[in-house]
C-alpha cells in the first residue's frame, strides 16, 4: 500500500460533535489550513455572544478561522482559493453552495452520523433512539447539490443498547467517526477509495431525520411504554422529552423535562392516579404499562433525581396532564 500523502484541508463545522473528528484530523500528518464555522450570535438572558464549539476549538490551537455570513460571498470565496486545499472536510455544518464544495481539487467529503441513505437530515442521533433502532453508524460521502445524497465513501457500524440515549450514542459516533474520517482522508490521499453511488441502496424503507422542535419533543402518555422510552432517551439530554403536570396544591402548570427513564412491567401495579411513587423512580401510566422516571427537571429549578424531587414535592398534589 502506498504512503499517506499528507493533504492541505479546510475543516467546516459548528458544535461538539464535529470538534471530536477537527481533533483527530489536527493531531494527524494533515495539515488544517483554515476553520469554518458560524456567526458568533447573542445567546441567553443576558445576550453575551456565543461562539461555536468549533471555534473555541479551532482558537485554543491557533488555527485559522472563517466566519463568514454568506457562503457566496466573493470575498470568502477568494479566502477559500487562497488556501489552495486538496481537501474540504464537513462535519455538522451548513448545506454549502456549488462554488464551494467543487473547489477543491480531491472534493469535499462530510462525516455523517447515520449509515446513509437512511436518516438524511438534521437529527439521526436522535431519530436512531427514537425509532427504536439497534444498529446505526458513520458514513462518508461526497457532497453534490442534494442534502447528504454524495457518493458514499465509507461506513463504520455502531450497536444501540435498549438503554442508550442519545448523548452516549452522541460521543461514541463522535470518536468511530474520527477513525473513520482519519481513514476516509487517507484512502483520498492515495487515491484508493471506492465510491458507492446511494441510488444502489434504493428499495429499502430509509427514514427521514428532521429537525427537532420543541413541539415533537412532548410525550404522549396514550403511546405504549416502549415508545415512551424510546422517545425520552432518543432525546435525552438535548433537547430533552418534556411533560405538564399541574400542582393541585398551587393551582399552577408547570413543564417537566425528563432525562431517564426504565420500562415497568405491568405486574399487578394499581395507580389509583397517572403518577406513583416506585422503588426505582416515579411512575407514569401510559398506554399498556409504566415507565419510571429517574430523572427530571421541574420548570424553574434544576435538573435533579427523582429523590430530590420527592424530598420537596408529594405526588398527591400533582396531576398528569394529556
Amino acid at each position: 500500500m502506498s504512503e499517506v500523502k499528507k493533504l492541505r484541508l479546510v475543516f467546516m463545522g459548528t458544535p461538539d460533535f464535529a470538534v471530536g473528528i477537527l481533533d483527530a484530523l489536527q493531531e494527524s500528518i494533515h495539515e488544517i489550513t483554515a476553520v469554518v464555522t458560524v456567526a458568533d450570535k447573542a445567546a441567553g438572558r443576558g445576550q453575551k455572544i456565543k461562539e461555536s464549539a468549533v471555534k473555541i476549538y479551532a482558537k485554543a490551537n491557533n488555527l485559522t478561522i472563517l466566519q463568514p455570513e454568506k457562503l457566496k460571498d466573493e470575498h470568502f470565496l477568494a479566502q477559500l482559493k487562497e488556501l489552495q486545499a486538496d481537501l474540504f472536510v464537513v462535519v455538522a455544518f451548513r448545506m454549502l453552495p456549488k462554488e464551494v464544495w467543487k473547489m477543491p481539487a480531491f472534493g469535499t467529503i462530510n462525516l455523517h452520523a447515520s449509515l446513509l441513505p437512511n436518516y438524511r437530515g438534521a437529527a439521526p442521533i436522535n431519530w436512531a433512539i427514537i425509532n427504536g433502532d439497534e444498529e446505526t453508524g458513520v458514513t462518508t460521502f461526497f457532497i453534490d447539490e442534494a442534502i447528504d445524497s454524495g457518493k458514499i465513501i465509507a461506513q463504520e457500524k455502531v450497536k444501540i443498547s435498549s438503554n442508550t440515549n442519545a448523548g452516549a450514542l452522541h460521543d461514541e459516533l463522535m470518536s468511530v467517526g474520527a477513525e473513520l474520517t482519519l481513514k476516509t482522508v487517507a484512502a483520498i490521499s492515495q487515491q484508493t477509495h471506492i465510491v458507492i453511488d446511494q441510488d444502489k441502496f434504493d428499495g429499502k424503507d430509509f427514514k427521514m431525520a428532521a429537525k427537532i422542535f420543541k413541539e415533537d419533543c412532548e410525550i404522549s402518555w396514550q403511546e405504549t411504554v416502549e415508545n415512551v422510552h424510546n422517545k425520552i432517551r432518543g432525546l435525552s439530554p438535548y433537547p430533552a422529552a418534556w411533560t405538564k403536570l399541574k400542582n393541585t396544591k398551587k393551582n399552577e402548570i408547570l413543564s417537566f423535562k425528563l432525562f431517564a427513564s426504565k420500562p415497568i412491567e405491568n405486574n399487578g401495579i394499581s395507580l389509583t392516579g397517572n403518577l406513583q411513587e416506585h422503588s426505582d423512580g416515579i411512575l407514569f401510566r401510559c398506554s399498556n404499562g409504566f415507565i419510571c422516571i429517574t430523572e427530571l427537571h421541574v420548570e424553574g429549578k434544576r435538573r435533579m433525581t427523582y429523590k430530590e424531587f420527592l424530598a420537596g414535592n408529594e405526588l398527591k398534589d400533582w396531576e398528569l396532564l394529556h
